[in-house]
Parts: C-alpha cells; sequence; structure tokens
C-alpha cells in the first residue's frame, strides 16, 4: 500500500511565493487535510481541489498559517456541501482551537448559537497513543518544541512516515523516530538565519547521512531555489506535487 501526499503549499508562515506548508494526505480512500492555513481555500482552488474532498483535518498548532483557513473550510463544508469531516486534534488544544480561535467568527449563525461539534466530528487525541483512522490508515502524534508553553504536535503514519509540524531542531526527536524505522521524515527547515523556533538547514546538515536520506524539506521561505543542491541528500517537497510513498499497513488497530 501507499501513503499519497499533496502539498497544498510549503512555505513558511511568510512566504510570498509559497503557499502555507499544509498537505492533503490519501491513504485506503480517506483524505486526510494536515493543518489548513491562511492560504489554503486559495491554495485548494488554484488546484481544482473542492474542499469536500477532505474527509478529517488534523491540527499540528494553533499558528495561523496552520488553521487561518478554518473558518472558511467549516462554513463551507457544513453549508455548502452539507459535509461533517473528522477533526483530529490533540484535547488540550480543543478548548483554545474554539474559544480564542474560532468562535467570534463562527458561533453566531443565521438561526442558532454554533459550537464546534456541529461542524466537525471531534476526535480528541493522545500523545503516543495510535489512532486508526480507518483500516489500513494509522497516526500517532508526538510533541514538539516550537514556541515555549505552546502545545505542538508532529505525526507518524502507518509507523513509516514522519511529518514533523513545527519544530526547533530536535536531534533527539529525529533520531527516535530513525530508529523506529520511519522510512521518510518530512520536515520543517528554515534555510537561513538563527533557529529560534524552527530547524534550520545548517542545523538539518549536522544529522548523520543515514538519516539525511531519508528528509524531505518543507515549511521554507521564498528562497528556496537559491539552495537547491546545497542541502546534502536531503531533498525539497515542492508546491503541489503528489508524492507517493509505499508503506506497510499497520499490524494491528488500537
Amino acid at each position: 500500500m501507499r501513503i499519497d501526499i499533496q502539498m497544498i503549499g510549503t512555505g513558511s508562515a511568510f512566504a510570498k511565493n509559497y503557499y502555507n506548508n499544509n498537505a492533503l494526505v490519501a491513504c485506503n480512500g480517506y483524505k486526510l487535510m494536515i493543518d489548513f492555513g491562511i492560504t489554503a481555500p486559495l491554495a485548494m482552488h488554484r488546484l481544482g481541489l473542492p474542499l469536500d474532498v477532505i474527509d478529517g483535518v488534523f491540527i499540528t498548532h494553533l499558528h495561523a498559517d496552520h488553521i487561518g483557513g478554518f473558518e472558511e473550510l467549516m462554513l463551507r463544508l457544513r453549508f455548502h456541501y452539507g459535509k461533517k469531516p473528522q477533526l483530529f486534534i490533540e484535547g488540550r488544544l480543543i478548548e483554545p482551537f474554539w474559544e480564542y480561535s474560532l468562535r467570534g467568527g463562527l458561533e453566531f449563525g443565521a438561526e442558532e448559537r454554533q459550537t464546534l461539534d456541529q461542524f466537525f466530528d471531534v476526535v480528541p487525541l493522545s500523545v503516543g497513543k495510535p489512532h486508526e483512522i480507518v483500516p489500513g490508515f494509522r497516526m500517532e502524534i508526538l510533541p514538539t518544541k516550537h514556541f515555549r508553553d505552546m502545545p505542538s504536535y508532529c505525526v507518524i503514519l502507518n509507523d513509516e512516515l514522519f511529518y514533523s509540524g513545527d519544530t526547533v531542531f530536535d536531534p533527539e526527536l529525529i533520531r527516535s523516530v530513525h530508529e523506529r524505522n520511519c522510512t521518510y521524515l518530512l520536515h520543517d527547515c528554515q534555510l537561513d538565519g538563527h533557529g529560534l523556533v524552527h530547524a534550520t538547514l545548517q542545523e538539518l546538515l549536522t544529522l548523520p547521512e543515514s538519516i539525511q536520506q531519508k528528509i524531505w524539506l518543507m515549511h521554507y521561505g521564498d528562497n528556496m531555489e537559491s539552495y537547491i543542491g546545497k542541502t546534502g541528500p536531503m531533498k525539497f517537497l515542492l508546491q503541489h506535487e503528489t508524492y507517493s510513498f509505499p508503506v506497510s499497513a499497520p499490524a494491528t488497530a488500537d
């Protein structure tokens, strides 16, 4: 079997040549969106992808380049398409996601007050506990270090594909997913400057070559093209491209 990932965008939060780093993941007939930032509705439109292709959404954390498109997504899915997708979200994020990020624009409907669970079937996730999305498609979240005291998460799909979300350089985390035999590591990458809240290219280049060979770079700035050929064995994920990753079906469902 395989996991197909279409990069809706590959840009950093302030990139202008690239849309926000969001991904549409397809496995066993299910389409999971990882994050849905400010630019995601336009990016989907430019790709000719209607929003109702999305069966579920996973949120890595609550920055706008990862959740800024949710108001449009929720309104259009509910009232235009009549669809109620799943929302995969770590339990601690549920309240602030609705109360601080969405409620002001979404609570007041034309006929009634609205709540998060009217738009989504909310699926709370726990760190380190695998969750079966559909048979043969499983996810597991782990914490990342991004901003101080801000909950943020990476995700491992079918025990083989690691998607970093946003994180500082964390060699312990990277080595741990490498040692548990993750085959593909999709990692955010700040191409220049000091890595205060993201891993930098120079930091990632300090990893053993056996790990670098697994890494695909994403969440980069507008100067990406000037770094082509300067990333060692690591490769860039390209905006709007679809990548197919052969994986094994999970042995058991939890």
